[in-house]
This record gives C-alpha cells, sequence and structure tokens, in this order.
C-alpha cells in the first residue's frame, strides 16, 4: 500500500503541477487552432496570459509559503539534554553526486549545515540522516549514502550518526526511523527540516507516537516584504509550487491516516 502511495503521489503532483499545467494548457490552445476552433484558443490562450501575469505580479507563492513557515519559530529554544536530533534529507541530488563523482547539494542545504552545528552543541546526542530516494523511475542512488560521504569529508564524528537509507518520502522517513531508533518515553529528540516542510513532518511524528521539537531552517520568505513585487516569473512560480506542494501534502496526508492533523502544531 505505501508503494502505491508513493507512486501515485507522484503521478499526481506531476500531472497538476501548475508549471505543467501551463504548458500542457498551451498545447491544448493550439490543438484548439488546429481544429479551427478559434474562439476556444482565444479564451484558452486569454485566460493562460492572465494567469501568467499573475504569477508574475502578484506575490501569491511568498504568502502561501509564510503560512507554512511561520507555524513554528525559527531558532527555538532548546533544552539542556537532547538524546537525538533527525535531519530529513532533501538537500543533495544523489544522482548528480553519482554522476560527478563528488557531492552535489542541491537547495535546502541549510539542513546539512544545521546537523553539523546541533551535533557540536550535543555531543553526546544521537543523529539520524534519514533519506533514500524520491524518484519514481530510479531508485538505486541514495541520499543517506551521499551524506554519509559529506560528513566524513566535513571530520563529523560518525560514532552516533544512523543513516536510514531505505525512505522514499517523509512518511517513510518517520517510520523507519523510528524502527530503527526505538524511542523510548521521555527521550527528547529534535526535528530539522525546510520550514515549509515541518508542518506535514510534525504531523506524521505526531502521528506515529515520536514527539520532537521542530527546528525549521531553510526559510524562503521575508515577512518584511510578502507583498513586495519581485517581476521573477520563474522565481514566483517555484514557490506557488513548493508551496501548493505541501499544502496539497498535509490534506492527503491527513486523509489517507499518515498525520495527526491537516494544519499540524506540537504534539
Amino acid at each position: 500500500m505505501d508503494s502505491l502511495f508513493f507512486s501515485l503521489s507522484k503521478l499526481i503532483w506531476y500531472a497538476i503541477k501548475p508549471g505543467n499545467l501551463i504548458v500542457i494548457a498551451i498545447i491544448v490552445a493550439f490543438c484548439f487552432l488546429y481544429k479551427g476552433r478559434v474562439v476556444w484558443a482565444k479564451r484558452l490562450l486569454a485566460a493562460i496570459t492572465v494567469l501568467l501575469l499573475l504569477i508574475l505580479l502578484l506575490p501569491i507563492g511568498p504568502l502561501l509559503l509564510y503560512s507554512l513557515e511561520s507555524r513554528f519559530d525559527a531558532n527555538p529554544p532548546l533544552p539542556e539534554h537532547v538524546d537525538g536530533i533527525i535531519v530529513l534529507g532533501g538537500a543533495i541530488d544523489p544522482v548528480g553526486s553519482y554522476q560527478w563523482q563528488q557531492v552535489e547539494i542541491g537547495g535546502s542545504a541549510e539542513r546539512l549545515y544545521a546537523l553539523s552545528v546541533l551535533a557540536q552543541q550535543y555531543p553526546q546526542a544521537k543523529l539520524v540522516y534519514t533519506s533514500g530516494s524520491g524518484s519514481l523511475m530510479n531508485q538505486r542512488y541514495k541520499d543517506a549514502d551521499v551524506a554519509k560521504l559529506f560528513y566524513q569529508t566535513l571530520g563529523l564524528n560518525q560514532a552516533n550518526m544512523v543513516f536510514e537509507r531505505e525512505s522514499r518520502n517523509t512518511y517513510e522517513n518517520a517510520v523507519n526511523s523510528k524502527n530503527i531508533i526505538k524511542p523510548t518515553a521521555g527521550e527528547v529528540w529534535i526535528l530539522v527540516t525546510s520550514a515549509s516542510h515541518m508542518p506535514r513532518s510534525i504531523g506524521i511524528f505526531c502521528h506515529i507516537n515520536w514527539p520532537v521539537i521542530p527546528y525549521p531552517v531553510d526559510h524562503r520568505t521575508l515577512p518584511h516584504s510578502l507583498y513586495a513585487i519581485s517581476l521573477d516569473f520563474m522565481a514566483n512560480l517555484g514557490q506557488i509550487e513548493l508551496a501548493l506542494r505541501e499544502w496539497i501534502g498535509l490534506i492527503t496526508y491527513y486523509f489517507t491516516d499518515k498525520s495527526a492533523a491537516i494544519y499540524p502544531d506540537q504534539c
């Protein structure tokens, strides 16, 4: 069932991803023109033009993202004792790393950095890096394998580190890590992931009864300029897609019994 959920979630997202929908709409418009349905083609092209202008001019992405990124405080107060730290992968390109034979880091690199900083602050804590491959077609190259090499090059002591390499999505990150670590009641754990991804992650960890302290990083919005006009179409589209993916994920995970709430708070 988990494999079916993983495959369907990937395929459906590819189908409804805003950038892909725009391309599909343009193709449909040209098909209308080819078939001589000029009126329908004009209507569709007009709608596409309006949509493109809205994406270019309005801060839709920042507003959608900010509601996610502000759900949990940045730099939260941390206790003196911490039993473990979990970081969700996603910052590393495992396929690119394999092909170029060096660590290739994409977005969300703050996740990797935060684990290094917290590991120094809590040298006795267990460290868990959880991420396999989110690819629908290629499960050969694993994020966690490259992360292990990355931390080796930094000289981070890996005696207390666990690299979970079989998970394909956030739900499997949490479940697989819990099965490996087997945390006991009363243990204090910190969860590191991107701020926009933290609500969905906390909902999953609460659902599987593993309370964690959210430590969000990788913020993409600027609170004091949420309504600024950037005129950067690709950046605006990217933020809209990121936000929609998280909001759709929040709703989907809740109604498929994988999250404790649609808009989770701390456990």
